[in-house]
């Protein structure tokens, strides 16, 4: 295991949660400054948008907030990422589902959790924001950075960084 430690952010479709995850995680790290530390990805677990920018309407809410998402394009996820990531982080049950589905080894399970177990709260799920509002992709930013802030505290205390 090299001495990177590696986290994939995973939604539906790659252009609206999993993105900001991605965004709003690589912002904080670089911040740290441990962006040689940490990799970052993200992916979906459906093929619709691959190749595609994230949701205009996802990029505008973040970019408002200081996180640009522009550099990032929609990928599926693909079976080999569970041995390639130390964590795969999930948007909701259904998406951890899908992951899951993917594994070949019981190891891989343990890498499988959702983001907001970071921040326990009520809201155990992020939310696709879709098909709905503006107030939808304030509440995932919301969500999102404030799990995203305890994640990084939990890798700098687990792998010493």
């Amino acid at each position: 295991m090299s001495n990177q430690v590696s986290v994939l952010f995973v939604c539906l479709g790659n252009i609206c949660r999993s993105p900001t995850a991605d965004g709003i995680f690589r912002y904080l790290v670089e911040e740290a400054g441990l962006s040689d530390k940490i990799r970052i990805d993200s992916a979906g677990t459906g093929e619709w948008h691959v190749g595609k920018a994230p949701d205009e309407r996802m990029q505008a809410a973040a970019l408002a907030r200081g996180y640009d998402l522009s550099g990032l394009t929609a990928r599926q996820l693909q079976p080999e990422d569970l041995d390639a990531f130390d964590y795969v982080l999930v948007m909701d049950k259904q998406n951890q589902a899908d992951v899951e589905d993917l594994v070949s080894e019981l190891e891989q399970m343990d890498k499988i959790r959702l983001l907001l177990s970071f921040n326990p709260s009520a809201i155990t799920e992020v939310p696709d924001p879709y098909y709905g509002g503006e107030s939808g992709f304030q509440q995932v930013i919301d969500l999102v950075e404030s799990a995203c802030k305890r994640l990084l505290v939990q890798l700098r205390k687990s792998h010493d960084l």
